[in-house]
C-alpha cells in the first residue's frame, strides 16, 4: 500500500493506495482553512495523515495545487487566494519532520496532473493515448497527457498546460469559468454554485443560462486546443463536474464550436467500449507499457515552452510501473466523460508518483 495525500482548496484527503488493484483502500478527509496560518494549516495536514496504519520510511505522494515547487516541496501560493501563510515554507521537511510515520522521502506533483494520470491509469480515459484532463472547482485545473506523460508545451497546450493562464476575449479565462465568476454573474450572495444548478434544473431560465454560457466558453476554449493536441478524450471532474447533466451540453456545444466535436454514440457520453475483437485485438488499440507507439510530429515547436509564471514546473508525470491490462479504444474517438471521482483519481496519479520516483 502507498501512503498519499491530496490537499484541495478547502479539505485534505489522506489514503492508502493499492496500486496493482488500482483502488483507493483507505481514506481520512478532514477540512482544510486555506486562509488559516502556516501552522494550523501544516497541523491539520499532520492531523489526517495521523490515521494512516503506515511504517516508517515508506514515500508519500502529495498532489497540491500550485503554484509549488514541486522538485524541492516548497509553497509558492501568491496572488490565489488560498494558502498564502505557506509562501516560501519548505513542506517537504515539515511532512519528514512533522508525521509520525517518519516517511522516508515526499513526491509532490500537481493536483491536475495527479488527477489525469490516476484516469489514465485505471479510470475514464484509461487506454487513450492523447487525453486532457479538466477539473472544475474554484478555479479551472487542467492537463494534457501523451504516451504516458503529462505535457506542458507543445502543439494545443497552453503554457506550462495551464488553461487557467489562458485568456477569452482579453480577460483571464477563470473571470468567467469560475466558482467566483458564476456566483457573481448570477448576483444572488446567499445562493453557491449547487444551489445555482439545482435552481437551474428547476426550470429557472437565469440559472441555467449562467451556467450554460459559462461552460460554453470553457468549451470554446478547449475545443481548438484538444484538436491541435490530438486529443482523443477530455475528462471531467471537480466539484462542478457533479451537475454532469447541466455541464455536459453546454460543454459539449463549446467544444463542437471550437474545432472538437465530441462522439455522440458509443456507451455513456459517447465512450466507446473497446471494439476488441474474439482474439482480444482492437484495429484502435493504444499501446500498453513497454510497447512502442508512434508520436505525432510537432510535439514540442520552438517558443512552446514560454511561462507565464515564474513558478517552477511540476516534473513530467511518467507512467510506468507495475504491468497493466490491455485498454482499447476506437481509432477516431472523441470521447467527454465525467470522472468517477476526482478525488479517488488524484489519489492514484499520486500513489503512480511515489511508485515510479
Amino acid at each position: 500500500m502507498i501512503p498519499v495525500l491530496e490537499i484541495g482548496g478547502t479539505h485534505v484527503t489522506a489514503a492508502l493506495v493499492d496500486l496493482p488493484g488500482r483502488r483507493v483502500v483507505h481514506r481520512t478527509r478532514s477540512p482544510l482553512d486555506p486562509h488559516g496560518d502556516a501552522g494550523d494549516i501544516l497541523g491539520d495536514v499532520r492531523r489526517c495523515a495521523a490515521g494512516l496504519p503506515v511504517p516508517s520510511g515508506a514515500r508519500w505522494g502529495v498532489a497540491v495545487p500550485g503554484p509549488f515547487d514541486y522538485a524541492k516541496g516548497v509553497a509558492l501560493f501568491a496572488g490565489v487566494g488560498k494558502f498564502e501563510a505557506l509562501y516560501g515554507v519548505d513542506v517537504r521537511a515539515a511532512l519528514l519532520g512533522g508525521l509520525w510515520q517518519r516517511p522516508g522521502d515526499v513526491v509532490f506533483l500537481n493536483d491536475a496532473h495527479a488527477f489525469l494520470a490516476g484516469e489514465w491509469y485505471g479510470g475514464a480515459v484509461r487506454g487513450h493515448r492523447r487525453a486532457v484532463g479538466i477539473t472544475l472547482g474554484t478555479g479551472v485545473g487542467s492537463a494534457f497527457l501523451a504516451d504516458g506523460l503529462i505535457r506542458e508545451d507543445g502543439s494545443g497546450v497552453p503554457p506550462g498546460g495551464r488553461m487557467d493562464l489562458t485568456e477569452v476575449g482579453g480577460r483571464p479565462l477563470e473571470d468567467t469559468v469560475s466558482r467566483r465568476a458564476i456566483l457573481v454573474r448570477y448576483g444572488d450572495p446567499a445562493a453557491d454554485v449547487r444551489d445555482i444548478a439545482d435552481r437551474a434544473r428547476a426550470g429557472e431560465e437565469r440559472a441555467r443560462r449562467v451556467l450554460a454560457d459559462a461552460l460554453t466558453v470553457l468549451g470554446a476554449a478547449l475545443g481548438p486546443r484538444l484538436a491541435a493536441f490530438g486529443a482523443t478524450a477530455l475528462v471531467v471532474g471537480g466539484s462542478m463536474a457533479r451537475s454532469w447533466d447541466l455541464v455536459s451540453p453546454a460543454l459539449r456545444g463549446g467544444l463542437a464550436s471550437g474545432g472538437w466535436v465530441p462522439d455522440d454514440g458509443g456507451s455513456a457520453d459517447g465512450v466507446s467500449d473497446g471494439g476488441v475483437s474474439d482474439d482480444g485485438e482492437s484495429e484502435g488499440r493504444v499501446p500498453c507499457e513497454g510497447e512502442s507507439g508512434d508520436r505525432e510530429s510537432g510535439d514540442r515547436e520552438p517558443g512552446d515552452d514560454r511561462r507565464r509564471t515564474d513558478a517552477p514546473r511540476s516534473p513530467p508525470a511518467t507512467i510506468t510501473g507495475p504491468p497493466r491490462t490491455p485498454a482499447f479504444t476506437t481509432r477516431h474517438t472523441r470521447a467527454v466523460k465525467p470522472a468517477g471521482s476526482a478525488e479517488d483519481a488524484a489519489l492514484i496519479g499520486a500513489a503512480r508518483a511515489a511508485a515510479t520516483a
